[in-house]
């Protein structure tokens, strides 16, 4: 229904929800960092595609040196092993406490996980490009569940999350571009044109 709505306001150019972008890793130097207020609200997923006008784009932050950056770094670039990455042992800590960490239940499970982003790393470096979501196993719709961005009116991609290891892996590759699902876009980078340049994975 957003869709149909956003379509109405805006046009046939209209950001859709969950819509595949396509941003150059380089160009990401912020986070946006939501203060839970109604200048700065928190944007779930569920917001992609959302245009909303205000200063919202402007609560940011530098973009950080994550664990994902640190661990991805270590292993790909340093040659350590994923358990010598400290990530393996971060994990178990997770789930000796709570019985799971973001949906790993044990050793394998988190051996299992990280095997596939060393496919993922040697298939980018080989192809010069990351899959988009509707080439991956499990696609739903769009780029649903991908590497998250909200777009300032500047048009500069603010980080939301999502896709941390995919995103690092890139970086440190130095791809030209990752593809991305669309969180919320200000009004004014729409009417700039910004979202008609993301949308090209050139």
């Amino acid at each position: 229904m957003r869709d149909l709505w956003t379509r109405l306001r805006f046009g046939p150019g209209a950001p859709l929800s969950d819509e595949c972008i396509f941003v150059r890793p380089g160009d990401v130097r912020h986070v946006y960092a939501p203060d839970k207020s109604a200048s700065a609200p928190v944007f779930k997923r569920r917001h992609s595609g959302l245009v909303r006008g205000g200063d919202w784009d402007l609560s940011r932050e530098p973009l950080p040196e994550t664990r994902a950056m640190r661990v991805v770094r270590d292993h790909f670039v340093h040659g350590m092993s994923w358990a010598d990455t400290g990530i393996v042992d971060y994990h178990l800590a997770i789930i000796a406490k709570k019985g799971v960490s973001e949906g790993l239940r044990s050793t394998e499970d988190i051996m299992a996980r990280y095997e596939t982003f060393d496919r993922v790393f040697e298939e980018a470096q080989r192809t010069g490009r990351l899959r988009t979501r509707r080439e991956l196993p499990g696609y739903f719709r769009r780029e649903h569940e991908g590497i998250f961005f909200h777009i300032a009116r500047d048009g500069e991609p603010l980080r939301g999350g999502g896709g941390r290891h995919r995103f690092a892996i890139a970086s440190i590759l130095g791809l030209a571009s990752v593809p991305a699902q669309l969180g919320v876009i200000h009004p004014e980078a729409l009417r700039a044109g910004h979202l008609e340049r993301l949308r090209s994975p050139s």
